[in-house]
């Protein structure tokens, strides 16, 4: 069908990347059947996922340049391109479909991304299969849309959370580098501290020292000058004291005058 439609280049590029990834599914679900292993299945069937989110974004994207040329191709066309979205949109669905079939055999009760919406019980892939037959080509549209929303939403959603694990980790990392930052500047300033306490303690016993002996040399002069005021009041108040040498710079005592008493008077005449 792929060469009876007229495609511009782009949308036959996309067209080519979707019809492979379908054959990559088709191929990659029957290999699942011959794999025995349940952590190889949970595998593949972790593989087909990945294929199957590609087909939706190309789909997405296929849908978008087909609006892009409405405008410049025939309503034949347009009506033909249309139908082929629908029909592999259809077709991304069966597969759908047939992967929840494993994930049930497999008892994996985890939300998926292509569920098809929360109910009371899983429908099996042939109840999936009759519902795509009985409904119209826009309501597989309208249905495949909504899910491919829900699953840009879901994964919008985990994008935000690591992005918030990823700020918060950033900032806890600058916080304890900070913090380390500010330890070692504590520890630079305590020993800083340290040291001048133990020059103060060394200061504080030189100056005792140097007091000490201050008060030595102020005792001896008080001795010395008290010694010099004795000598000096002994020497003043007995002069005649032999045992006491002279101050220097102080004068001797002055002799006594004797006075003559002449006993004949006729010497004065």
């Amino acid at each position: 069908m792929a060469t009876q439609l007229q495609m511009s280049p782009q949308l036959e590029q996309i067209h080519g990347e979707i019809k492979d990834n379908f054959r990559a599914l088709s191929n990659g679900f029957q290999r699942l059947d011959k794999i025995k292993d349940s952590n190889r299945q949970s595998k593949q069937l972790e593989d087909l996922t990945g294929k199957m989110r590609e087909c939706k974004r190309l789909i997405k994207e296929f849908d978008r340049e087909i609006k892009d040329e409405e405008s410049k191709n025939p309503p034949e066309v347009n009506k033909q391109l249309n139908d082929e979205k629908q029909s592999m949109i259809k077709e991304l669905n069966s597969y759908v479909a047939l992967r929840k079939t494993y994930m049930n055999t497999l008892g994996n009760k985890r939300v998926e991304l292509f569920d098809m919406g929360a109910g009371g019980s899983e429908p099996t892939a042939e109840e999936n299969v009759q519902m795509a037959s009985a409904m119209s080509n826009q309501e597989l549209v309208d249905a495949g849309m909504k899910t491919m929303d829900e699953t840009d939403q879901v994964i919008e959603r985990s994008k935000k959370v690591v992005e918030q694990t990823i700020e918060v980790g950033t900032q806890t990392a600058v916080t304890l580098k900070g913090q380390t930052e500010q330890m070692g500047r504590i520890v630079n300033e305590l020993d800083t501290i340290q040291f001048s306490i133990k020059k103060a303690s060394q200061l504080v016993k030189e100056i005792g020292r140097q007091v000490a002996t201050d008060k030595c040399i102020m005792l001896f002069l008080f001795l010395i000058v008290c010694g010099v005021i004795a000598i000096i009041v002994v020497k003043i108040v007995n002069p005649n004291n032999k045992d006491i040498r002279d101050i220097p710079g102080l004068a001797p005592p002055a002799p006594s005058r004797r006075l003559l008493y002449l006993r004949d008077p006729e010497h004065f005449a």
